[in-house]
């Protein structure tokens, strides 16, 4: 039988451009769909028979147990790996991996995708493969590493060739492997790298590196246009993401978690998602592509669009907010404009004095 009992999670990135909402957040525990990023990740996980997670994090591994409820539901058990300084893509899976029995499935966990990991196992297994390696196909090769292919069996690595250069390659590491027991054993416990260290060693030596190249929704969620577009593909039916709050959407398109109140005269055009007690006031406008957080309000005569609010936001009466991703808590003032890409700090108040509002169209810096 095929499968894999455990699975690792790399989830210390910092976030930097996706600031102020990675000042109280770990980029891997963002808001998505309403619930944690990796949320979805892990209920993506069980039916590849995972029992442990690992979470490889930074050196505060305390956010990540707001995930703890979900694991439960899920029947995983999740162990935090904290990394005291930083042990770059590998290190921090190295230093664990020998307490996994079997071949382990690794993550990187700020990647939006909806690959088959079902099918990457199998191909590892009846491969007999020592390291799989999951590859997306690019346009551009400037600006990537490329896994040189011959059939399924990876025979090296060129950074960043030209286009044309390399007549028939055109896949790069998707950020997803499957590793099998004692791969990682002559490396060293510290600082490692998967990309510069672990499988150009691998290839060089011979060891049976596989690359499956996947047509999947790959994406990573890094910027806010990029955050935002995620959304967009989920919201849309563009990928297949587990469904949390408000699981299935009704004929236009709207999802609606529990206790969620929408006046009659109010506008909802999906895809929207409403979290659990959210409120959507008279005239208001919304959708497409909102996630409106649990027990958010949207104001009297207010339109959104394109936009994640946080949970508990309150967007008042008559405001107009596009292209907007807020933390929880925040608040946008009677009457003001959001015109994005544009990032709104948990509790934070805008009012025609904050940035978002004065300078429309420009993202945080």
């Amino acid at each position: 039988m095929t499968g894999v009992a455990d699975a690792m999670i790399v989830a210390g990135g910092a976030g930097t451009r996706l600031r102020p909402l990675t000042d109280t957040t770990p980029k891997p525990l963002l808001a998505f769909c309403g619930e944690p990023f990796l949320a979805g990740v892990l209920r993506r996980l069980v039916p590849v028979g995972v029992e442990r997670v690992w979470l490889v994090v930074g050196a505060d591994p305390s956010p990540f147990t707001v995930l703890d409820p979900v694991a439960a539901e899920l029947g995983l058990e999740l162990i935090a790996v904290p990394e005291p300084a930083p042990l770059d893509t590998a290190g921090g899976v190295r230093s664990v991996i020998d307490r996994c029995p079997g071949s382990v499935l690794v993550l990187n966990g700020d990647v939006l995708t909806d690959l088959d990991l079902a099918e990457v196992v199998q191909h590892h297994d009846a491969a007999r493969a020592d390291a799989t390696l999951v590859l997306t196909r690019v346009e551009d090769t400037s600006a990537f590493g490329v896994c040189v292919l011959d059939g399924t069996r990876v025979t090296g690595f060129v950074e960043k060739p030209a286009p044309g250069t390399l007549p028939g390659q055109d896949t790069v590491n998707a950020g997803t492997y499957v590793l099998a027991p004692g791969v990682l054993d002559r490396f060293e416990v510290g600082r490692l790298s998967f990309e510069r260290e672990v499988f150009p060693t691998l290839v060089a030596e011979g060891a049976r590196v596989e690359g499956l190249v996947s047509d999947a929704v790959w994406a990573d969620l890094g910027t806010p246009e990029r955050y935002l577009d995620g959304h967009r593909k989920a919201l849309r039916g563009e990928l297949a993401w587990p469904a949390g709050p408000g699981a299935e959407p009704d004929v236009d398109g709207v999802r609606r978690g529990a206790h969620v109140e929408v006046h009659e005269d109010a506008e909802v055009v999906g895809p929207v998602l409403l979290c659990d007690g959210a409120r959507v006031a008279a005239r208001a406008r919304v959708g497409p592509d909102v996630v409106v957080g649990a027990r958010a309000v949207i104001g009297p005569d207010a339109a959104v669009r394109d936009t994640v609010l946080g949970a508990e936001v309150v967007v008042g009466a008559d405001a107009q907010v596009t292209a907007c991703a807020t933390g929880p808590g925040a608040r946008i003032a009677v009457g003001i404009a959001v015109e994005g890409p544009a990032l709104i700090a948990d509790g934070a108040v805008v009012d025609a004095t904050h940035p978002a509002a004065a300078h429309a169209g420009d993202a945080p810096s």
